[in-house]
Parts: C-alpha cells; structure tokens; sequence
C-alpha cells in the first residue's frame, strides 16, 4: 500500500467516527421548548421532568433541560423558572353554552334568599328592552334561611308584567312568574307528566317551580336564543374554560345546531379548544348521528361526537333523584325516573351497535342501580362491542353498597364531580340520613372497587374551575376549611388520583388516552401552567392558585403574561420561586 492510501485509510478512519459523533448531536429544529420546570407527566414511566420540546402541536421529547437542550433547538423557549406544568386539564362533564349564557343572563349564584333575588330581578326588570324575557339561574333554597320553594307571587311583586324564567342552581327546576304561568296555560288542573312534578300550594294551585319533566311545560313559550347568541355564549364558555387551565371538555347534552356552531368556529379558525360531545337524548340529534356514525372534526380532534346523554332521575337538591327508600326530610317521596329503563336499554343497545358511548344521568342509588342493570343487558347482548363500550353514570351521587364493585364488572365509568360533594354537604345528610351518607360521593369505595373516576365540575352548576374540583377531591371541606377533617373523610382522593382524574383518566372515559391526558412522546401539547405546585402547596393555598399559561396542540391559548413566550436567545438560568 502505497503512502496515499495508507495517509487516505488513516484519514478517514478518524474521520468516520468524528462524522457520526456529530450527526449523533445534531440538533432538531423544533416548535417550542419549554425548560427549567416542574413537570408532572402522569406517565408512571417518567413521572417528573424538566422540559418538553413540542413540534407541529405533538411532544417530541421529555427529559431534564440540560437533555432536552442537548436534542432539541427552537426560536420559541420558554422559560418556566421552576414554575409546576401539567397535562391540560380536562373537565369530564359540563355545558358550555350555560356557562357561556351566565353572561347575559341573570346569575343568582351568590343569593342567599327571596329578597336577593328579588332584588337582583327588579333592577334587571329596569333595564330590560320592551318585550324581552328576564331569565337567570342559579337559584338553590337550600341556601336560604327558609329552605322551602318559592313562589310565583314572590316574582310578581317586582316584575308583574314581565315573563321571568328561571332555573334552579342544578338545571332541574325552574321558577317562574305568574306572566309566564298564563303564557304556558298552567292551571290548577294541569296534570304533572310522567318523570317531571308541579310544585303546588295546599290548595292544589301551581306555585311557580316545575321539577324535571314538568320543566317541559313552561319552556315550550320560552324564545330560543338565536344562533349568534348560542355562538357568543359558547366563544365566552372557551375563553373561560382556558383562563381556569382547561384544554378540553366534554359537553353534555349538545343538539345539531350546537354541533353546528362548534364546526364553524373550528373552519374559521377561532376554536383554540378541544371538545368531546354527548348528544343530548333521543331525538333529531340522535336520529342525523345513528345513521352518520360518530364524527372527529380537525385534524388533532378539536371536536369529538361519539356519545350519547341520557336522564335516568333528577336531583338530589330538588329531590328529584331517584333513591331506593324515601327522603329522609320527605318520607313520602322516592325522587322521580325521568327515563324508563325500557327506553335506556334501547338506546344502549342501539349506541353500541354503532360504535356510541352512552352517558346516563343517575343520582340516587335507585337510579344508579337502574342504570347498571339496564347496561348490564345491553352489554351483555353485544359482547363484541363491550370489550371496550366505556358506557359511563354521570354524577353517581348515591350508590347503594352492593352496587359499587359492579361499575368495575361491568366496565361502567363512575363520572363524578367533586365539588358537588363539597356544595351538598351541608344538606346532603337530611336528605339521605347518616347511614345511607356514607355511600354518597363515594370516591374512595370506587376505587377500591377497582374503578377510575374522572372528575368534572357539571359547570354552570358549579364553578369550572378544576383547581377547585382538584381542592375538594383532597380535602371534602369548603373554601373556609369546613368541617375540619373533610366531610366522610375516609372518601378523599390522594393529590396524585385527582391530578389523574383531571387528566389521563377523563381522556380515557373521552377514548382519548393514547394522544392525551398525560405529558408523553407522541401526545398532543395540551399543557397547563400554574403559579404553584398543587402536588405540594398546603391545600388552602390551592384557591388562590392562578393559571400562568393554558396551551392547545402547542398554541398558548391562553397567558396571564407572568411567563414570557417570546422568542428568545439566551435562558434565564433554573432558579426557584
């Protein structure tokens, strides 16, 4: 071998090696990183980090900065300065257009009797355009020093000539005045319908409240808002879900016209959420999806309808949920069915066969017992397509104790809210009495049982803020620290199985589990950021907890504009807070 040959071997003997060492470190061009964090995954595999690099909307590395440096380059970075980041929450029950309706709406929330109302009404009343109607919700005399239904009168006296509407707190009650009791032909003989009850005085007369079903009879002459405002209610719904660190929700009880809009915002571009449906009940809706087959529209499944809402009783605080014995404040009453379990078992039936979760609405153990029952026939009918149905109870208050290890047999999602145990505490024992208490809001019988159970907030019902949801699952006491132990205490969550349940466990009960839910490679970039850590802060501090940056599919959605996320040359250096 000749000098030039042997000179050319050496040369590029150390050349080879030198060339991959340095393909081996080549850095990838990507959409975002995001360093120096407190990353909670929820991926058992790696449950901390320290930053994730995102491109086009995807995760496509977690590791500590120093790696994620090492692999990855953006001209967005985003320093976190140890700031906590999750998987964007996702609430696994809720009602956009109510939320986004409390806007123009009277929101009688924070009234605690008659005359707040009152008062609330008479100075909308002034300011109503001619010929409009006065509507609100969020009324619960539960709150009020006489904790008995009001009246029609008690909304004549400040609005006599003006139709006043409105609905209870939980959405199965209303109020209403005398101008709307004419308006609907209500009378003393009018007939309660079946699953529903009118309200009445000793004499037999209509009060005012329609219960469920009876509902039907007043809202027949209520004006429905137009398209534009259902839009401006459900575009105010995503900017207020985005403020509280949600990225997703899923709707309960959504008609054609709502999935309309939704498809619209998304074609125009001004939808930075995703949204899971529920078509609400058995009617048109269901007919246009029974022959159409569930439908995913955008291309990282910005909008998902794949299941369908049912109504198996009411609810606890109208004493519309259906239970097994009498209210023990009511010793004549059992709550109502809203839904025969003839009806239920059809549609369950006929969902299944084409490839449709079924979400029922049950509260009280009788209904929660009706509902496992009636999915326990129809899964078993098909039993193909309920290796993996999710068929999900929403609420399950009340569960009689021989019905809790039947969810896990039978594969039916407990969809549980926890602030709704933290709302009814306070009256939720006279209702039920102290034995039949223990299995309400059962979060800890369940899991031990072998359930998951994603979490919710039922909003407008309740605030859709999850850091409160997530205070509440750890804690069963109100903002004030009441009772002292947590209510039922034995019924809390660990602080890791409600992160779960705001995140990978509502994206499984959504079949979502596989592209979110938790911090992972090849996951969409749906994360939140908060001011501090909510796996370790005394759990008080929780409520004050602010949201610092919402993202969608690698987006900022949403920024208090604490956090910079302008492109950047040089990092700050991991400091602590």
């Amino acid at each position: 071998m000749n000098r030039k040959r042997r000179a050319l071997l050496i040369f590029l003997i150390i050349l080879i090696p030198a060339l991959f060492i340095v393909l081996q470190r080549r850095t990838q061009e990507v959409s975002m990183l995001l360093v120096n964090g407190v990353i909670y995954t929820v991926n058992d595999a790696q449950p901390e980090a320290e930053a994730i690099a995102v491109k086009d909307g995807i995760i496509v590395g977690v590791g500590s900065t120093e790696e994620i440096r090492q692999s990855f380059t953006s001209l967005t970075v985003i320093d976190l300065q140890s700031r906590p980041v999750y998987p964007g929450f996702i609430d696994s029950h809720a009602h956009m257009e109510g939320l986004g309706a409390l806007v123009t709406n009277l929101d009688l929330g924070n009234s605690k009797s008659v005359e707040d109302i009152q008062r609330l009404v008479a100075e909308r009343a002034k300011i109503l355009p001619p010929g409009s109607w006065l509507r609100g919700r969020g009324w619960d005399q539960n709150k009020w020093p006489k904790k008995e239904f009001p009246e029609h009168h008690m909304l004549d006296v400040v609005a006599k000539d003006i139709p006043v509407y409105l609905r209870r707190v939980d959405g199965h009650a209303v109020w209403v005045n005398g101008v709307v009791l004419a308006a609907a032909g209500v009378t003393q003989a009018t007939r309660s319908p079946e699953g529903g009850k009118i309200i009445r005085d000793r004499n037999g007369i209509p009060t005012g409240v329609f219960i469920d079903n009876a509902i039907d009879l007043v809202e027949s002459v209520v004006p429905p808002p137009s398209e534009l405002e259902r839009t401006e209610a459900m575009t105010r719904a995503v900017q207020g879900c985005l403020k509280v660190g949600l990225t997703e929700v899923h709707d309960m009880g959504v008609d054609l016209s709502g999935i309309g809009i939704y498809k619209k915002l998304i074609g125009e571009g001004k939808f930075p959420f995703r949204v899971y449906v529920a078509i609400d009940g058995i009617g048109e809706t269901w007919s246009h999806y029974m022959s159409t087959g569930p439908e995913t529209v955008g291309h990282d499944g910005r909008l998902i309808v794949r299941a369908l809402k049912l109504y198996a009783d009411g609810a606890l605080g109208s004493r519309g949920a259906a239970l097994i014995e009498p209210y023990s404040d009511d010793p004549l009453n059992r709550g109502l069915t809203l839904t025969s379990a003839e009806q239920i078992r059809v549609a369950a039936s006929e969902a299944l066969e084409r490839g449709f979760q079924v979400c029922t609405h049950a509260i009280g153990d009788r209904a929660n017992n009706i509902v496992l029952n009636v999915y326990g026939e129809a899964l078993k009918s098909n039993e193909i397509k309920a290796r993996d149905a999710r068929f999900r109870v929403e609420h399950a208050q009340v569960i009689d104790r021989s019905d809790l290890p039947r969810f896990h047999s039978l594969g039916v999602l407990p969809m549980m809210q926890p602030t709704h145990c933290t709302s009814d505490m306070y009256w939720a024992e006279s209702r039920l009495g102290p034995e039949r208490s223990k299995g309400a809001y059962a979060w800890r019988w369940l899991l031990e049982h072998g359930s998951i159970v994603p979490a919710g907030s039922d909003f407008p019902v309740e605030s859709p803020n999850p850091l409160w949801g997530f205070y509440a699952a750890i804690t069963r006491q109100d903002h004030a620290g009441w009772p002292e132990g947590g209510w039922h205490p034995e019924q809390k969550m660990t602080r890791e199985e409600a992160l779960k349940s705001f995140t990978l466990w509502s994206a499984f009960a959504g079949f979502q589990e596989k592209s979110k839910g938790s911090i992972e490679v090849g996951k969409v970039a749906d994360l939140t950021i908060l001011s501090h850590d909510i796996m370790k802060i005394e759990p008080r501090k929780m409520l004050d907890t602010s949201v610092e940056m919402t993202i969608v599919a690698g987006q900022v959605a949403y920024s208090s504009g604490v956090i910079s996320h302008n492109l950047q040359s040089e990092l700050t250096p991991h400091s602590s807070r």
